[in-house]
């Protein structure tokens, strides 16, 4: 059962160079030949198996931060804002959904062998105990102990488990019941599997109140409507799109603004869910 909180991910970056067109590409801000590190705290897991291989692969999804001016002294936030999440497997950044489940769309991956160095350090609880009805998940809960899921189904031949902590919880203690729902957590696009590694995750929130289905409801951009991408897309500060040279335009120019991202497809499925609690020892 992974400590969440204290399980993160560093990577130490090349040194900057300037884009050929944008002036704040990525919002890096410092000199030519800087090169900063960052960590993160994980808030997920998933594993994804192949039944007829064998083949595994686990994936983490890291927590977000806004768009961000890097390390800048004043106007740290990007306006027009956005999240930055990091999605990624033991050997790849990992391609976050935009789109719906139903729709294709190009991803890009990045092999983590690109960065300086990398790591990830996973920690785990020690003992722990299988919550196997209500009544024990209540009495958990009452007792402030520290729980998680493993929310396991199949689909198109595959198994996949997702695991992750119980942020939030409801229950009823006069008749045992009780409702995880929580998030974020990330799940496969099983259709961008390469025969070792998955190349689309989506992000999503999940709701159980029994041990064999499971609820996921993924995330998506939307667009907003024309009077409100007015205000949307001022800039504020310095403007993420500005060029060196205004002549000097790159293909595609200007590239859109952020979307809004929104919670909205769900999937409903039978599953297996294993709730542990930590063990004070």
């Amino acid at each position: 059962m992974i400590d969440f909180f204290r399980s993160t991910f560093t990577w130490f970056g090349q040194p900057w160079t300037p884009d050929p067109y944008y002036r704040w590409m990525g919002g890096f801000v410092g000199e030519t030949g800087e090169a900063y590190q960052v960590r993160f705290n994980l808030v997920a897991r998933c594993e994804i198996t192949e039944d007829a291989t064998g083949v595994s692969s686990e994936c983490f999804l890291g927590s977000p931060c806004r768009s961000e001016y890097t390390i800048a002294k004043r106007n740290l936030f990007q306006i027009p804002s956005n999240e930055w999440r990091m999605a990624f497997s033991r050997k790849s950044g990992l391609g976050i959904a935009a789109r719906p489940s139903s729709e294709s769309e190009e991803v890009a991956t990045k092999s983590l062998s690109d960065y300086q160095d990398y790591k990830i350090d996973i920690r785990s609880f020690g003992e722990t105990e299988d919550l196997t009805d209500d009544g024990a998940i209540v009495q958990a809960t009452l007792d402030n102990d520290v729980m998680s899921v493993f929310s396991t189904y199949k689909d198109k031949g595959f198994t996949v488990t997702a695991e992750y902590p119980v942020n939030l919880i409801n229950i009823n203690q006069d008749n045992p019941q009780f409702q995880v729902c929580t998030g974020p957590i990330l799940l496969p696009d099983l259709a961008t599997w390469t025969g070792d590694d998955i190349q689309r995750v989506f992000v999503a929130d999940v709701a159980i109140t029994a041990f064999d289905w499971v609820e996921f409801i993924l995330r998506r951009e939307c667009a907003a409507a024309p009077e409100e991408r007015e205000w949307l897309d001022k800039v504020r500060g310095l403007d993420r799109h500005e060029l060196h040279d205004p002549n000097n335009q790159p293909p595609g120019y200007p590239p859109a603004r952020p979307k809004p991202l929104v919670f909205n497809e769900v999937w409903e499925m039978e599953a297996t869910n294993v709730v542990k609690r930590v063990i004070d020892s």
